[in-house]
């Protein structure tokens, strides 16, 4: 698998550490020379020096062979831009990173399906611990290849469970439906535009992604 990363901050350099030990391919886009030299001192990745929401930038981190780019400067503006910018040169998929919520509303609209709110999971997080409750309880039980998964079902859906054709060693956890949570038996409807959550194997994924979250064109 092969991720380019639009900005070298925190998050993302975390991230790319964690990619890196599985085995993947990481490379950077960042127009800092100060970012770039304190990369190259501390981390085995590629590097481009220039701004990632530029076209030409872009280009050159080679989106044909590419599975992710993650937008994650500083600047919630330029990660909606580089976003849309590596979607239209043909990333197969796009996670933009913005600290304003007022903005997730404008990244639904342009078809940014995966924004990520790093402060809004993480007040989440702390207040269920303000409430008593484990907040870690679900990444602990998750463990070595065990995944979980989610999509939304396509319009014209209407089935079960079963009619899902799930693979093996997937099983259904439970669906948001609008805001209504739904702990879902067999038998229990499934209808377009619901939430569904699985666990699955690690293994399952790339077979899950092509069913639900088919890549663009």
């Amino acid at each position: 698998m092969r991720a380019v990363f639009v900005g070298a901050g925190s998050l993302a350099v975390m991230t790319a550490r964690l990619l890196l030990k599985r085995g993947h391919e990481v490379v950077f886009i960042e127009r800092d020379k100060e970012q770039i030299a304190a990369l190259t001192d501390t981390i085995d990745c590629g590097i481009l020096n220039g701004d990632g929401s530029r076209p030409a930038i872009l280009k050159e981190a080679d989106p044909g062979h590419t599975d992710f780019l993650f937008c994650l400067t500083d600047d919630d503006q330029a990660n909606i831009l580089a976003s849309l910018v590596g979607r239209s040169l043909g990333f197969k998929r796009v996670v933009t990173k913005i600290d304003d919520p007022e903005l997730e509303h404008i990244c639904i609209e342009l078809g940014l399906e995966d924004t990520i709110i790093p402060d809004r999971t993480i007040g989440r997080f702390l207040a269920d611990m303000a409430d008593g409750r484990d907040p870690l309880e679900l990444s602990t039980l998750i463990r070595d290849e065990a995944r979980i998964f989610s999509f939304v079902l396509p319009d014209g859906f209407d089935g079960t469970i079963a009619t899902l054709e799930l693979p093996k060693d997937t099983r259904v956890v439970c669906v948001y439906r609008a805001t209504k949570l739904i702990i879902p038996n067999g038998d229990t409807p499934m209808l377009a535009d619901d939430d569904v959550v699985v666990i699955t194997h690690r293994d399952t994924l790339p077979a899950l992604e092509k069913r639900w979250n088919p890549a663009p064109g």
